[in-house]
């Protein structure tokens, strides 16, 4: 007798219990319970990944699609913008040409011409100077804008280092700010004594009518904002930093002043607005109307040859008064209501 059972067929018993060595990995892959479970789940945790990763991708794309949309609407606010500015710009330019005609005159005669422009910071001075100047000569016009004096300048006469800028034959200049800072800045802030504020007042007169006298074209530009529309202009240039150069400490304190500059600049208009050298006040809280309606006032102070005839020269009556109508405004207004306005 052996010890190992056979079949019928004759193959042992344990032959067909016992695997051969190299057969294991082909039985372990046989295996259905076990390696089919594993391979399940897997695929399974895979799938519920991508479809996460999917739905979480739905949100950022709905938020890019948002900020392209906000962003193509900006840049379009902003070319409706520039176009908007650009014929704003165009209506300047009849008038532009109108000022070469007046430089031309100026300089086939010989004649000397001064323009000042005063008013409140951020009243639309500057703006406005680089409008009448876009396409002049500039071999025939300067524009002057004195700073701080020194301390020579101060031993001399007030108004000594503005006559030094004053035009020779043929040219004009434009003052951003003049002789006039002695009529409301400096008195406002303390920069001169009231001694000199009055003698100032006292003589002013009589030194522009000499000039004008003597073959000088005097344009006087006194521009007028309101409290509210100057504030608005001062944000704009603090948050805006193709601006801030704009805003000084003065500017600054220029709302805390504000009653103070008012009444200098009732002074200021009472005393020194002559027939031979008046003020002609623009009312500037709309820039564009202020710009144009200051061009047709220096237009008209010359008498220039070849005027096109086909222009408006009449200055808007609600955007240009003279300085004595300012004045009596502003003193009906102090009786109505206890104080003057702007």
């Amino acid at each position: 007798m052996t010890s190992d059972s056979t079949t019928t067929d004759g193959t042992p018993e344990h032959a067909m219990n016992s695997p051969e060595p190299g057969d294991a990995a082909a039985g372990v892959a046989a295996m259905p319970t076990t390696g089919t479970s594993d391979k399940t789940v897997e695929p399974a945790a895979k799938d519920a990944g991508t479809e996460e990763a999917g739905n979480s991708s739905k949100p950022d794309l709905a938020t890019e699609v948002k900020q392209l949309r906000r962003e193509i609407k900006e840049r379009d606010r902003a070319y409706r913008k520039l176009v908007k500015r650009d014929r704003r710009e165009e209506k300047l330019k009849p008038y532009q040409v109108e000022l070469l005609k007046l430089q031309r005159h100026l300089e086939n005669t010989d004649k000397r011409m001064i323009v000042l422009f005063e008013g409140r910071d951020a009243a639309g001075k500057g703006g406005t100077i680089r409008r009448v100047t876009r396409y002049m000569n500039e071999k025939h016009y300067r524009v002057v804008a004195l700073g701080k004096p020194s301390d020579e300048q101060r031993t001399q006469w007030y108004v000594q280092r503005y006559v030094a800028q004053f035009p020779h034959g043929g040219e004009m200049v434009l003052f951003d700010r003049s002789w006039y800072n002695r009529a409301m800045v400096e008195p406002v802030f303390g920069f001169c004594t009231q001694k000199e504020y009055d003698d100032f007042l006292r003589g002013v007169v009589g030194f522009e009518k000499d000039l004008v006298r003597q073959g000088t074209a005097m344009v006087k530009l006194y521009f007028s904002v309101s409290k509210k529309e100057q504030q608005r202009r001062f944000e704009r240039r603090r948050d805006d930093p193709l601006r801030q150069w704009k805003l000084s400490e003065i500017d600054l304190q220029a709302q805390e002043h504000w009653d103070e500059f008012t009444t200098h600049k009732y002074e200021m208009l009472r005393r020194s607005h002559t027939a031979q050298t008046p003020w002609s006040v623009i009312r500037s809280e709309n820039k564009r109307k202020a710009r144009l309606n200051a061009m047709k006032v220096i237009l008209n102070s010359v008498d220039y040859e070849d005027r096109n005839p086909d222009l408006d020269f009449v200055p808007d009556p609600k955007i240009v008064l003279s300085g004595a109508r300012e004045v009596e405004l502003m003193e009906a207004e102090r009786m109505r209501r206890g104080k003057f306005r702007s």
